[in-house]
Parts: structure tokens; sequence; C-alpha cells
């Protein structure tokens, strides 16, 4: 759910589109957090080994499906389409107006630069996300009688059926939780 919240938020996208970006760069902090713990030869980075070819790969991989990502939201944005309000319009929207006030493409930021600051989106929500849900783990163990109350709140809204977006607005001491957590 909490992949789902992010890929909504920062892209408008549902969490399939973003799903394997987040896998991939799980993967990549994995292979850095091995390289911080081995001897540093200058240059080795650049050495055909099976960890660097694969971290190459992964990078590529990613700027690929990001690419995708972002052209599909520039088309419809040119085709008229409505923007949303999901931080990737919000910055490819920032960048045309950049563009356009000064009428030239060295203004406006670069596909490449567009690719790392959602490449940033995801990872930082990511890692934002792990915290606060382990700091709620934490205090819902430390309060049991707002687990208890959670959970019945979520029960009579959801039921047996999966948590959507629309539902979560209606949790109402699950929202108060979140903002004492904040």
């Amino acid at each position: 759910m909490t992949g789902e919240v992010i890929s909504r938020t920062a892209f408008g996208s549902s969490y399939e589109e973003g799903r394997k970006v987040f896998e991939l760069q799980k993967e990549q902090a994995e292979y850095v957090i091995d390289m911080t713990h081995s001897v540093y030869i200058p240059g080795s980075r650049f050495l055909p080994t099976k960890r660097n070819k694969r971290m190459l790969e992964i990078e590529k991989q990613i700027q690929t499906m990001i690419r995708r990502i972002i052209n599909k939201r520039l088309r419809a944005m040119e085709a008229g389409e409505p923007s949303k309000n999901d931080l990737l319009g919000i910055l490819l929207e920032s960048n045309m107006k950049e563009i356009e006030q000064h009428g030239n493409k060295d203004f406006g930021m670069t596909t490449i630069e567009l690719i790392e600051e959602c490449k940033l989106f995801y990872f930082a929500g990511q890692e934002g996300n792990s915290v606060l849900l382990v700091w709620t783990m934490i205090l819902l163990c430390l309060h049991p009688e707002w687990q208890v109350c959670a959970r019945e709140e979520v029960l009579q809204v959801f039921g047996n059926e999966k948590p959507n977006l629309e539902g979560l607005s209606r949790l109402k001491i699950v929202s108060t939780f979140h903002k004492f957590v904040m």
C-alpha cells in the first residue's frame, strides 16, 4: 500500500508502474552497501565485474522506466489533458513554464535531470515511509488501546475488502493517529 501511495502521489500512476522501480532501487542500494564493506580500489567501479555490470544494467532499466512515465505524461499534457496534481505534473509544468518564459530549452531541466528527480521521489518516499511505518508500529505496541480502536475502524470501513484510497480518507481514528505520529 505504501508503494501505491508513493506512486500515485509522485506520478499519478498505479503501483504496478512503480513496483519495478522500487525493486531495482532496493537491489541497487544493497550493492552500494556491499561496496562500503569492501576495500576501495580507485577506479574499481569501472572494471567489468559482475556487480558493476549489474549496477549499470539496473541504472539503465530505471532510467528507461521513468523516461516512459515522463514521456507518457508529456504526450498527455501536449494533447491538452488536464494536469494531475502530483509531483511529476507540478515538476513538468514548472519546467515547461521556465522554458516558455525564456524561450530557450537551455533554461529548463533536461530529461536526465527530470529522471534523476523522479528517482529521488521514489527513493526518498520509500525511505521516509519505511521510517514512519516502523515508528507507527512502535507506538501501537506501546499503546494497545489505540491498536484496538484503529483495528475496529479499519474493519468497519473496509470489512474483508482490500484497502483503497477512497476508504482511507474515511478513517478518522487512523488519520488522527497519523497526525500524532508525524
